[in-house]
């Protein structure tokens, strides 16, 4: 099993705005015992908001020789699998072994699909083809690859990623615990108990018994959270967040959404370890940058502590 990972986001403030600031940042980041920042990918959702995965991945990696960065999830049926794998490549080089693909279908944005010219519909399907020849195009040999949603031939990439570079399959449905067993190298669970991920693990070993070769699996959990001393102002946070994002109330992702201090959220965390999960994705809403990180990081020592 793969050592436990734990990662907060990487949020605006690291992307945007006075460069010393964000310097100050990943200093924190580097001091604390937080492994990498996870950074969303959306082309156009909801009222325009957008995030490119790869370019902030480029950029976060810029700022840091030694945090990780994980992609999740990238929405990688808007993209044509040639193009991302040139850009793979060329991440890898700059941060070689310090990259994780998360791959998710969307979904809350249907329009988001529609604009980029896929079907939201067969976004699934597309995306398990994507998967297969993005896999196949990072082994820096030519590909030939014809489906319903692109074709091309003789496409050669090179060079191949070294290390490979993980893809983790994000989403809830049957469809992506499937897609996670038979393309992916693991899973990224969202809003569920820590009793359906530890499920879900099993049932993912059992759909990949006939696949050539087994994954080092690396399943993980990607979980928002309101930090504070003071519960209702940190569930207040947190419910601003996430409706502002989703467009849901929050009450339907309060129960997978803990809020208050960094030992609560660690109690409400260690069951999903225990469970099987190798890599946690933070997500915190606080006061600010500042108390996030170091509330991750308190998190992280208490959970490393239990586990």
């Amino acid at each position: 099993m793969a050592a436990l990972q734990i990662g907060t986001i990487g949020s605006p403030e690291f992307l945007s705005g006075d460069n010393a600031t964000r310097r100050s940042l990943m200093r924190a980041v580097e001091a604390a015992d937080i492994d990498h920042l996870f950074i969303a990918d959306h082309v156009s959702f909801h009222t325009g908001l957008g995030m490119d995965g790869i370019v902030n991945a480029a950029t976060l990696a810029a700022m840091s020789d030694e945090v990780k960065i994980f992609i999740g999830v990238y929405l990688l049926a808007l993209r044509h699998p040639v193009t991302v794998a040139r850009q793979l490549s060329s991440l890898s080089l700059s941060a070689p072994g310090r990259i994780t693909l998360g791959i998710g279908i969307g979904g809350e944005d249907r329009h988001e699909m529609e604009v980029c010219g896929v079907d939201p519909a067969r976004r699934g399907v597309h995306t398990n083809h994507a998967m297969q020849a993005l896999r196949q195009l990072a082994s820096g040999k030519p590909v030939t690859y014809h489906c319903d949603f692109f074709a091309f031939d003789d496409a050669l990439i090179k060079p191949a990623p070294n290390p490979p570079i993980p893809m983790i399959v994000g989403g809830r449905s049957d469809k992506a615990i499937e897609r996670a067993a038979r393309y992916g190298d693991g899973w990224l669970g969202v809003w569920c108990s820590a009793e359906r991920f530890q499920r879900v693990v099993g049932q993912i070993d059992e759909l990949a018994t006939d696949r050539a070769e087994q994954p080092n699996w690396q399943h993980g959990l990607q979980v928002w959270v309101g930090v504070g001393d003071d519960r209702k102002q940190a569930r207040q946070a947190l419910a601003q967040g996430m409706e502002e994002m989703y467009r849901i109330p929050f009450e339907q992702f309060e129960r997978y959404s803990p809020y208050g201090s960094a030992e609560e959220i660690a109690d409400f965390l260690i069951p999903y370890v225990k469970a099987g999960a190798q890599v946690l994705n933070i997500c915190p809403r606080g006061p600010s940058e500042a108390y996030n990180i170091e509330a991750v990081d308190r998190i992280a020592q208490l959970i490393r502590q239990a586990c």
